[in-house]
């Protein structure tokens, strides 16, 4: 038997009805805070959110939850406005929030690939190798990983920072758990609070960025704020660590950075800048930047592939048999990206996108930036990301668009990138650091030093506002 189309919209105005006080119909815009459709879209999403937290517990990926819901969520909004005889609004905010999707998935795919790539020609692995061979002592190493942290997380990421500067700290303290515990804690703060004044080291600065709400110069006034939430916590958290020099035993063996690597990271570096360039000088999406530095990388593939040699005798090999000449191939770098993370990423700014779309933002900034003030708010924004991921928290705040000066501006940029310190749950390097040190790094180590991590957090709000405000 067919089921005929017209019988949809009758369903839905049965399971779904809007009465007069439920929704307001505007000329393009339907209120449907009020309404089932709304309901089901939030409750849906806050069921999805909670699978995303539960990832590592269910071995459930987090992009396939948020996935199906903005797909339910946006199908019941469509569906709504076809009864309403409003065919194009939904249609528009839909393009509208991909749009943002589809910028902001350019960009880290290409930041994704060129870090694959220095990944792989054994960039970062010469790092560790030169800072394990250094043979500091607990006290320096904890310093040199911390600041090592804030310096890179900028220009790579914070999640790829603290991998690295973890992998030290595992190889150098294996045996002290001690030290391995209070030195991931130094590390994730000090990753994202040097992703806090740079659009490139995290997805809500980037993400600020890109929303043309912050020019890219002005990003440094955060460079101070950023750095007194490090070093407070780091200078509480030295004073617990020993003494001593570590007793483990370190591989005689030399890392090599194969051919190519180093003018990876100098076609990186000129990838950023024409991305800056682009938005700065030009007025164009930084995307479109990043997308031309990707064929920097592209072209160079190109040259390290017609001049590498099969023969033996024709390169050096690493002490492990691999050889510093290895063929390169630009798309296993890019295959090689984080797929679920840019998925997850969809999901979340449409699902969002929609809740916005039904109302339930307009509600929350007239609430928390209209009752609570912004200076309240936006602090409350990082003690939020702390609990929930700031990704999904800082899209909706620039959904949001509440009226803010630039100071205030700065200030939720501050908080939702070092907020997530709070917890070793809130950012992306935590989360990661607690599978790497698995035993040593955990939830319960973490949260120990949360009220020193804390008095780091406030003591940068308020710095800001004395020298920004």
């Amino acid at each position: 038997m067919k089921f005929s189309t017209h019988c949809l919209p009758a369903i839905i105005l049965v399971l779904f009805p809007i009465s007069s006080h439920a929704s307001e119909l505007s000329l393009d815009h339907l209120d449907l805070t009020q309404h089932a459709v709304g309901f089901i879209a939030l409750f849906l999403f806050v069921v999805a959110y909670a699978l995303v937290i539960l990832e590592d517990k269910l071995q459930f990926k987090k992009s396939k939850p948020v996935l199906l819901v903005a797909g339910i969520i946006w199908l019941m909004i469509a569906i709504v406005y076809q009864i309403h005889g409003i065919d194009d609004a939904a249609s528009v905010a839909l393009k509208h929030n991909f749009l943002e999707y589809t910028e902001l998935f350019f960009f880290l795919l290409v930041a994704m690939t060129y870090i694959n790539a220095m990944l792989e020609r054994g960039v970062f692995n010469g790092l560790r190798d030169w800072l394990v061979r250094k043979k500091f002592s607990y006290r320096q190493l904890f310093w040199v990983t911390g600041i090592l942290a804030f310096i890179i997380s900028p220009i790579a990421d914070n999640l790829t920072t603290a991998l690295i500067m973890g992998a030290v700290i595992m190889t150098v303290g294996k045996g002290n758990p001690g030290f391995i515990s209070l030195a991931c804690v130094n590390i994730v703060v000090a990753a994202n609070s040097g992703g806090a004044f740079s659009p490139f080291g995290d997805i809500t600065t980037l993400m600020v960025w890109q929303s043309d709400v912050i020019e890219f110069g002005v990003f440094f006034k955060l460079f101070i704020p950023a750095l007194v939430n490090f070093i407070i916590p780091a200078s509480i958290m030295y004073h617990f660590i020993d003494k001593g020099f570590p007793l483990a035993e370190i591989d005689e063996q030399q890392v090599f950075i194969k051919r190519g690597g180093v003018m990876i990271v100098v076609l990186f570096l000129s990838t950023i800048f024409t991305a800056v360039s682009f938005h700065s000088i030009l007025h164009l999406p930084p995307v479109i930047g990043m997308m031309l530095g990707l064929s920097y990388l592209k072209l160079f593939g190109f040259y390290l592939s017609k001049t590498h040699r099969d023969e033996p005798s024709s390169f050096e090999n690493v002490p492990g048999g691999e050889s510093l000449d290895s063929p390169f191939d630009v798309y296993n770098h890019i295959a090689s990206s984080e797929w679920d993370t840019l998925l997850f990423f969809y999901g979340v700014i449409l699902s969002v996108g929609g809740l916005g779309f039904i109302g339930y933002l307009s509600m929350t900034s007239e609430f928390i930036y209209g009752e609570l003030g912004p200076i309240t708010a936006n602090i409350l924004v990082g003690i939020i990301s702390a609990l929930i991921d700031n990704i999904p928290v800082m899209f909706a705040v620039l959904t949001m668009n509440p009226e803010m000066s630039e100071t205030q501006w700065l200030l939720v940029t501050l908080t939702a990138g070092v907020g997530g310190s709070l917890l070793s749950v809130g950012s992306a390097a935590g989360v990661a650091l607690m599978g790497q040190a698995r035993g040593n790094y955990t939830f319960v180590t973490h949260l120990k030093w949360t009220p020193v991590i804390a008095i780091g957090y406030f003591a940068s709000i308020y710095v800001h506002l004395l020298i920004n405000g």
